[in-house]
Formats: C-alpha cells, structure tokens, sequence
C-alpha cells in the first residue's frame, strides 16, 4: 500500500512561570510522511520538493535550513552517535509550507522498528535567527518510547531572547494512527516553560487544505508574526533581553 499523507490539526500550548509568566495557546497545522518513500498517498494541493498550496521540501528538514539532505541525514546522525538502529521506516512530523513559505520552530524525526515502535526521535529546532539544534533522543537500550516515557536533553541551543542557555527539556510523545501528542518540559532553576502540540490524526485531503488555510492563513507567517506578538508581550512585562550566542558547534545533542 502507498504510505499516505497524514494531517494534524492541532492546537499548540505555551506556558510560561518564573519571573514573568505568560501563556498562549493557538490552532496550528501539522503534516506526517514516511520521508523516505517514493511515492505517496496525497491530494491534489500537496506536493513533495515542488511548489504547491501545501507541500514539502526535504530541504527545508535534516541539516543547515534550506540545505537539509532529509531522512539520509537522519540515518548519518544515527550512525555517528553510535546508535544500533537500521530504522525500518522515517516519518517527519513538521509544518507544511503554504503557498512555499515554511518556519518551523519544532519538528520531529519518528524513527520506527520493523514492528511498528518507535525507537528514536530526533527533534529539529530553528529560531528566528537563523539557527538549528536537534536533539537525540532515546532509551539507553533503544527500547520502544511509549507515551508513558519521559526523555530528557541538556538545553544547549538559543531558542528564545527571553531564557539563557541553562537547564533541560523533558520530552514525552503519544503518536498513534489517529491522534498526536508532544509534550515539551522545559526547567531551569525556577523557571519553567511548558509547551504541547496534540491533534487529531486524519489522512490528508485537498478540502483539509483548503480549510486550514481559511482558517490559518498564511500558514507559518501567521506563526512568526504570533512569536513577535508574544515576544512584545514578555517585553512589555519587564523581560530581560538576551542577545543571541553562537550556535553550538554540533548540530545534534542528547
């Protein structure tokens, strides 16, 4: 059967405690795809590696922005962290470009056994600067990650002027065949930030499409201009601007 393309339209949580709190939540649209499949189920309006209303390039995913390799990058990070896994199948969880503009701040590389479980999942982090970070992450014993498991990463990539480099994420993943849970734990001394991104998973279709980007338009503008409006919103209470370092000299972490 040809793998299709999934859709999630889901809803993203921010909240923030610790000196100056804030919270928000909106509406956002996600896309799932074996990356490494040569052809897939997919509508009309979703295309892969060419312009379309939806689409996808590899590009945009798996090394530098704009100069990734894809789900071969995936398998080369695999290979120099040592990790004994020959992923039988490689989804990319990520914003899907809109009319061929992409930001994405979080997306995720599923790395999947021969019997379906999950293994490892590589998380892609961009800022607004430019930058990208991931983070590797797993068992010790590459056994399955369930939605019970808590995996954890040293934070060492800039994401927000308003946090310093310190601390750690907790990262726990629900992802079944109709619904799609991230939860993102993020803990330095007293400060917090806890974010989310859960929907429902549905097979892609040229009316979902066509439904997001009435209800969300323009796609990842919208979601940079909502990170610029609740930048101003920390700034106006009273928080502390950090300029951006240098990015960590590797491009993967654990």
């Amino acid at each position: 059967m040809t793998p299709r393309v999934d859709h999630i339209a889901g809803e993203t949580f921010h909240g923030r405690q610790g000196g100056v709190d804030n919270a928000f939540r909106y509406s956002i649209d996600y896309v799932c795809l074996d990356a490494e499949a040569q052809a897939l189920q997919a509508p009309h309006l979703f295309s892969r590696n060419r312009w379309n209303l939806f689409s996808l390039s590899d590009a945009d995913h798996g090394g530098a922005p704009k100069s990734g390799s894809g789900a071969a990058w995936v398998r080369e990070v695999l290979g120099a962290h040592g990790i004994g896994l020959d992923p039988a199948r490689i989804e990319l969880l990520a914003q899907p470009r809109v009319l061929g503009h992409v930001f994405n701040p979080v997306s995720f590389w599923l790395c999947h056994d021969a019997a379906g479980a999950l293994r490892v999942v590589v998380a892609e982090v961009s800022n607004t600067f430019g930058d990208r970070h991931s983070y590797l992450c797993h068992h010790d014993d590459l056994s399955p990650i369930t939605s019970r498991d808590t995996l954890e990463a040293r934070k060492v990539f800039h994401v927000s002027p308003f946090q310093d480099i310190a601390g750690g994420y907790r990262f726990r993943f629900d992802l079944r065949a109709d619904r799609v849970g991230v939860w993102i734990d993020f803990r330095a001394g007293e400060e917090r930030l806890y974010a989310t991104l859960t929907g429902r998973r549905r097979p892609l279709t040229n009316r979902a499409i066509l439904r997001a980007c009435l209800r969300r338009p323009f796609g990842s503008r919208r979601v940079l201009v909502l990170i610029f409006w609740q930048a101003l919103k920390l700034r106006l209470k009273g928080a502390r601007y950090r300029n951006r370092p240098l990015p960590p000299p590797d491009e993967v972490s654990r």
